[in-house]
C-alpha cells in the first residue's frame, strides 16, 4: 500500500492558553494511536504536534492509503453446543453463522481451540483493511472525544439549527494525505486545504495548503504564524534572553508562564517596557506576582537578583513603530502596581498582633474550628517542638501566634500566594525579631517537592507544628486522601514533615509528634487511632520519597519495614545498608536471616535467654560466643548512629552462622536443646537487625 505523510488541522477560536500544550500533545498522540490501531501507520510513526492559539494540528509520517487486510478469529460457541454428536452443525450454530454472513459450507473449516477449559469453535474471517478516509474519520472522531478539554462550550453551526460541543468554535478543517484532500467531516466542517494565518499580520486572508509537508512553511511565510508550540516557545526564550542581555539584566525563569505565553501568541515579538521606580518600594514578591499572574509579563532582575523597574512583554504583533504597544502595556501595568502599593501601605497601618483575633472569623474547617483555634494549637505544639530542639521557645511561640495573621491583610486577600511572605514583611515593619519574621515566612515550607526548608529550628518548629496540625486534624476527622483526590494536600503536608525531619536531621520521634498534635484537639474531635494511622500513611509517603532518591526497593524495605519513628536516622541507615550489600558476606547473612525468620515464625520461642550448659555442638557454642561479643559492640555503634560500622562488624559473624546451619539441627526432638537453639536464633536475629532488616535484601545483591 502506498504511504504518504498526513496533515490534519482544526482551525478554531482562541484556545485556553494554559491548556494549549496539553491539548496539542493529546491531539497528535491520540490521532496517531487511532490510525495505528487500524493498521494505517506504525505505532512509532514520527508525529509532530502543531498547536497555536487558533489551531490544533498534527503531522504524521508514512500513513498508508489503505490498510492491509487482516484475518480475525471470530469466537462462535462451545463445540458441545455448535455440533451434534454426529459432527453436524446445530441450529444454534447455523443461526450464528447466518448473522455473520456465512452458511453451512464453512462448518468443515471451523477451528477448534481451547477457550479456558472449554473447547470452542472459531471462524477465521478476512477483514478488509480501512481506507485512509474511513480510518481518518474514525481516528478523528475518537481524538476529539478524548481531548482533555478543561471546559466544553456549545455553539450553533452555520445552518442556525444544529449545535455542537467543543473547547472553542471551529471554523475550518484541513485534512491532506500528501497533496490530496481526505474527505472527512467533524463539528459540521468538511475537510479541505484552506486555512487562515495571523489575525492581523497574515500576508493573505486565506492560505491554500499545497501539500502535507509545506504546511508549516506556508503558515510562517504567508500567515505570519509559527505553528509548532515548541518552536514558538524556543523563539520566545531566545528573544527574552537577547532583550534582557541588552540591558545587562536577566528575566525571571518561569516554565508555566513560558508555556502560557506560548499559548497566547502566534508569532512572538518581545518588547522592553518600564514602570515608575517608586513602585520598587513595594516588596518585589508582590510586584513580580502581579506582573506574572495578571499581565503575563516577565520581570527583569539585576545581577544581585533584585527586581528592576524594567520588564518584558511578549506581543502578538510586530508593528513598525512599537511605541504604542509599549506605552499601552506600561499604562496597563501601572494600576496593578498602584493597587499593590496601596495594599502594602494600608496593611502596615495595623500590626500583625492586632490582626490575630480577627482569625476567629476565618473558618479553618467546620469540624475543627477557626483559624484562631488552629493558631492556638500550633503555638502550643511549636513550643513543645522548639523545646525538644533546644531552640528559643519564646520566639517559636511568638512566630506561631503571628504565622496566620497576614491571612486577614489586604495584600494576601488579593494575592493568596503571598501568605507568609507578607507576614514576614509586616512582622519586620512591626519590630518583631528577625528570627520570628523569618519563621512566619518559612513555616509554609516546603510548599512543593523541590522547595527549600526552613533554615533554623525556630522556623522548623513552627513549620512542623503547622503541618502536623493539618495532618492530624483533617486525617483525624476521616478526610483521608483517596486515589488521586487529596483536596487538603495531606500527601504534600506529610512529605513536608518527612523532609524536615530527614533533611534537617532533626532528632525528633515522629510518633511522639503525632501524639502531641492529637492532644491539641478536644476529646472526640479526631479519631483515637489517628497517630498510628498517620504513621503508616506517612511511611508510605516516605517509601515514595526514598524511591525518588534512587534507593532500591529492597533497601527501602529493609529500613522502612521496621516502622521507624526517628526519620532523621532513615537516610544514614539506608546508606549503611547500601554499603553493606556490596560486601561479600551480605548475601550469605541475608539468606541466613531469612532462614532464621522462617524458623522463628513457625514456632514459639519460650525465652530469649540462652543456657550455655545446654549448648552441645561446637558450632552452636561458637555462634553463642561471637554473638555475645558482638551484641554490645553493635548496640553501642547503633546508639552512636554509626550504622555503617555496625553492619561491617556484623559481617564478621558470617563464618559462625554458615557453620551453625551446616552442622546443627535446630528443630531437634529433645525439647530443652531445641528451645535453647531457638533462643540462640532469636538472639542472633536481634543482633543482625539492629540497623535494618537485612532479610529484606535480595539474596543476589540486586534490587
Amino acid at each position: 500500500m502506498s504511504a504518504r505523510n498526513l496533515l490534519v488541522e482544526l482551525l478554531v477560536e482562541e484556545l485556553p492558553p494554559k491548556a494549549l500544550k496539553r491539548l496539542g500533545d493529546s491531539f497528535a498522540a491520540t490521532m496517531r494511536d487511532g490510525l495505528s490501531a487500524q493498521g494505517l501507520c506504525t505505532a512509532d510513526a514520527p508525529v509532530r504536534a502543531l498547536a497555536s492559539p487558533r489551531r490544533l494540528a498534527v503531522h504524521i509520517a508514512s500513513v498508508s492509503t489503505q490498510a492491509a487486510d487482516r484475518t480475525v478469529a471470530q469466537k462462535l460457541m462451545p463445540v458441545s453446543v455448535g455440533l451434534t454428536a454426529q459432527g453436524k452443525a446445530s441450529a444454534a450454530l447455523l443461526r450464528k453463522l447466518a448473522a455473520l454472513g456465512a452458511d453451512e459450507s464453512v462448518v468443515p473449516s471451523l477451528e477448534r481451540r481451547m477457550d479456558g477449559k472449554t473447547e470452542t469453535l472459531f471462524l477465521d474471517t478476512v477483514v478488509k483493511g480501512a481506507s485512509i478516509a474511513d480510518g481518518l474519520q474514525k481516528a478523528l472522531d475518537e481524538t476529539l472525544a478524548k481531548l482533555p478539554i478543561p471546559k466544553v462550550m456549545q455553539y450553533q453551526l452555520a445552518d442556525g439549527w444544529s449545535s455542537v460541543s467543543f473547547v472553542r468554535p471551529a471554523h475550518a478543517l484541513v485534512a491532506l494525505h500528501g497533496e490530496a484532500v481526505v474527505p472527512v467531516r467533524v463539528l459540521g466542517l468538511d475537510a479541505g486545504r484552506t486555512t487562515q494565518g495571523h489575525r492581523f499580520e497574515a500576508a493573505v486572508p486565506r492560505i491554500e495548503i499545497r501539500d502535507t509537508d509545506s504546511y508549516a512553511a506556508q503558515l510562517r511565510e504567508q500567515g505570519a504564524v509559527i505553528a509548532a508550540f515548541d518552536e514558538r516557545r524556543a523563539e520566545i526564550e531566545a528573544q527574552l534572553a537577547r532583550a534582557a542581555q541588552a540591558q545587562g539584566l536577566q528575566p525571571i525563569r518561569d516554565e508555566a508562564l513560558l508555556d502560557e505565553v506560548t499559548g497566547l501568541v502566534e508569532r512572538p515579538n518581545v518588547l522592553l517596557c518600564r514602570f515608575e521606580a517608586q513602585f520598587l518600594e513595594v516588596p518585589q514578591e508582590c510586584l513580580i506576582l502581579t506582573m506574572k499572574a495578571n499581565q503575563k509579563y516577565f520581570p527583569l532582575l539585576d545581577a544581585h537578583g533584585r527586581l528592576t523597574n524594567s520588564f518584558l512583554v511578549v506581543s502578538n504583533v510586530t508593528p513598525a513603530d512599537p511605541g504604542r504597544v509599549i506605552g499601552g502595556n506600561e499604562r496597563v501595568v501601572r494600576p496593578r502596581l498602584a493597587d499593590a502599593k496601596f495594599f502594602f501601605d494600608q496593611d502596615r497601618k495595623t500590626k500583625l498582633s492586632e490582626r490575630v483575633e480577627r482569625l476567629a472569623d476565618v473558618v479553618h474547617h467546620n469540624r475543627l474550628g477557626s483559624q484562631l483555634d488552629r493558631v492556638q494549637r500550633i503555638r502550643e505544639l511549636a513550643s513543645a517542638i522548639a523545646e525538644k530542639l533546644h531552640a528559643d521557645v519564646a520566639q517559636a511561640e511568638r512566630a506561631a501566634w503571628l504565622c496566620k495573621a497576614d491571612l486577614v491583610s489586604g495584600m494576601v486577600g488579593e494575592f493568596p500566594e503571598l501568605q507568609g511572605i507578607m507576614g514576614r514583611y509586616y512582622a519586620l515593619h512591626d519590630g518583631e525579631p528577625a528570627a520570628v519574621a523569618d519563621a512566619i515566612e518559612a513555616h509554609y515550607r516546603p510548599r512543593f517537592a523541590a522547595d527549600t526548608l526552613p533554615c533554623d529550628n525556630i522556623g522548623g518548629a513552627v513549620a512542623l507544628a503547622d503541618k502536623l496540625d493539618t495532618l492530624v486534624g483533617i486525617y483525624g476527622i476521616g478526610l483521608v486522601p483517596t486515589g488521586d483526590r487529596d483536596p487538603f494536600g495531606l500527601r504534600r503536608q506529610a512529605l513536608g514533615v518527612l523532609r524536615l525531619l530527614a533533611e534537617r536531621e532533626l532528632p525528633l520521634d515522629l510518633r511522639e509528634l503525632l501524639q502531641l498534635a492529637k492532644l491539641g484537639f478536644a476529646p472526640g474531635v479526631v479519631a483515637d487511632s489517628v497517630d498510628a494511622d498517620l504513621h503508616g500513611f506517612m511511611l508510605e509517603r516516605l517509601r515514595g520519597y526514598l524511591r525518588e532518591r534512587e534507593f532500591a526497593q529492597d533497601e527501602i524495605e529493609a529500613v522502612v519495614g521496621q516502622q521507624p519513628t526517628r526519620i532523621d536516622q532513615v537516610l544514614p541507615r539506608l546508606h549503611a545498608v547500601r554499603a553493606f550489600r556490596g560486601m561479600p558476606e551480605a548475601q550469605s547473612l541475608a539468606s541466613a536471616n531469612k532462614r532464621i525468620r522462617n524458623i522463628l515464625r513457625k514456632t514459639t520461642v519460650p525465652g530469649t535467654e540462652v543456657e550455655p550448659a545446654l549448648l552441645q555442638a561446637q558450632a552452636e557454642r561458637d555462634l553463642h560466643r561471637v554473638t555475645g561479643q558482638l551484641l554490645p559492640q553493635v548496640r553501642a555503634l547503633v546508639r552512636d548512629e554509626d550504622y555503617t560500622q555496625a553492619l561491617r562488624l556484623l559481617a564478621g559473624v558470617r563464618r559462625e552462622v554458615d557453620t551453625f546451619f551446616d552442622e546443627v539441627m535446630v528443630m531437634t526432638d529433645e525439647p530443652l536443646t531445641r528451645d535453647n537453639r531457638l533462643a540462640l536464633l532469636a538472639q542472633l536475629e536481634a543482633l543482625l537487625n539492629q540497623v535494618a532488616d537485612i532479610s529484606s535484601l535480595g539474596v543476589s545483591g540486586e534490587s
